[in-house]
């Protein structure tokens, strides 16, 4: 049922753009057949794109669909957006239009002289010019806002530095710094360097802990194994964590083959359960939890798993990707949760859709009596693209 609702969705977004891109800017003929077998075979590729990132196959198709449904995107937001004048601009037309028909003919008396030129083609008609401005300008936006985008999310990271109060936190744990990164989304749009980017970025941050707030990856060990490699040469005081995200468990053999290859990378998973972190003779609860996702294969959060039987006193700092698992943390008396999976929204206007599901989009916000850190991510899902929400790695210290 979402498959088909999906293709339907496209289906109709490449009919409008078909009406404006294609029938509004052309005669009927050989180019206006030739653009409209381009589209339908734009909306093929994307369809295809889709099923290939789902069953791991065709990853060949990655980089034109996803680019192509960026593209697509913006395309509809600036044809959408132009309708409003386009329309003004239509009923000029159509007056001016009305006007010339009404105008008297001038009668010829014989036939044009023998010197005469022969007569020129027709000039362009209004509505033509009107559809072609349209989707000039529309073209334009699209293609620049993709290229802006696609420049942010290849680039590197930005560092966010963030001062996270704690009221009850053990002034020796002041200044405790966490390097806190998510949605890196190793997938066929990334290579080695991408990694090898963000653990250089991390390990120049000279953090006290790192912490991997889920969506690691986008496939398999057998797929992705080479590109996670970089991932041993984390370095921190006390250690690297990691605790997963959905798209973990969007994998062919779920998220349990990741824990154990990150195991051997020196990354500990914290699943369902706490560490200590012990820092100048004071200790800090740091905990983790599962996905929401995991819940359909028996392996969803437990709070009172992680978090029970603690010593009240002292702060709690959880892991959980998902920022609206911050309902249940205020339950068990977290002082702080660090989230990832809303990658801020990526490309504008997401992050007003993200917004009605999550009860933080990014950065630092209070939701039910904790603090909640949302990280925009270092990676992307989809297009390679970021509007308005770059790329991140946090720097963030504990104070009182």
């Amino acid at each position: 049922m979402i498959v088909l609702a999906f293709a339907g969705l496209i289906l109709l977004a490449h009919l409008y753009l078909w009406h404006r891109m294609v029938r509004s800017t052309t005669l009927p003929g050989r180019m206006r057949k030739a653009l409209t077998w381009v589209l339908v075979g734009l909306a093929a590729m994307l369809v295809a794109t889709f099923a290939g990132a789902r069953l791991e196959f065709g990853h060949w198709l990655a980089w034109p669909g996803y680019v192509w449904l960026a593209v697509m995107f913006y395309l509809l937001i600036f044809l959408v957006v132009l309708e409003v004048p386009r329309a003004v601009a239509a009923i000029f037309v159509r007056r001016g239009e009305r006007a010339a028909a009404l105008e008297p003919v001038p009668a010829m008396v014989g036939g044009p002289a023998p010197s005469e030129p022969a007569p020129s083609a027709p000039p362009m008609s209004r509505r033509l010019f009107l559809g072609r401005a349209t989707a000039t300008v529309a073209g334009a936006g699209a293609l620049g806002t993709v290229g802006y985008g696609m420049a942010s999310a290849l680039g590197d990271p930005v560092i966010e530095r963030v001062k996270v109060a704690l009221p009850k936190l053990d002034p020796r744990l002041s200044g405790l710094r966490f390097a806190v990164v998510s949605d890196i989304h190793l997938g066929p749009l990334t290579g080695l360097g991408h990694t090898e980017r963000i653990v250089r970025m991390i390990n120049g941050l000279e953090a006290d802990v790192v912490a991997i707030v889920g969506d690691l990856v986008d496939g398999s060990v057998a797929q992705l194994g080479a590109l996670a490699q970089p991932l041993k040469n984390l370095e921190s005081r006390y250690g690297a964590y990691f605790v997963t995200g959905n798209h973990e468990y969007f994998t062919a053999a779920g998220p349990q083959e990741w824990i154990e290859e990150l195991d051997q990378l020196g990354v500990r998973s914290l699943r369902n359960e706490r560490v200590e972190i012990r820092h100048q003779g004071a200790v800090l609860d740091l905990a983790g939890v599962n996905d929401l996702n995991g819940e359909s294969s028996g392996d969803g959060p437990d709070f009172a798993k992680a978090l029970g039987g603690r010593d009240a006193g002292r702060s709690t700092v959880l892991l959980a990707h998902q920022p609206v698992q911050v309902e249940e943390a205020a339950r068990h008396g977290v002082d702080l949760q660090l989230s990832g999976h809303t990658h801020g929204g990526q490309i504008v206007p997401f992050n007003l859709v993200v917004g009605l599901q999550q009860p933080v989009v990014s950065g630092l916000a209070t939701v039910d009596g904790v603090q909640v850190y949302v990280t925009r991510g270092a990676g992307f899902w989809g297009p390679p693209v970021r509007v308005g929400a770059p790329p991140e790695i946090t720097m963030l210290e504990l104070g009182t």
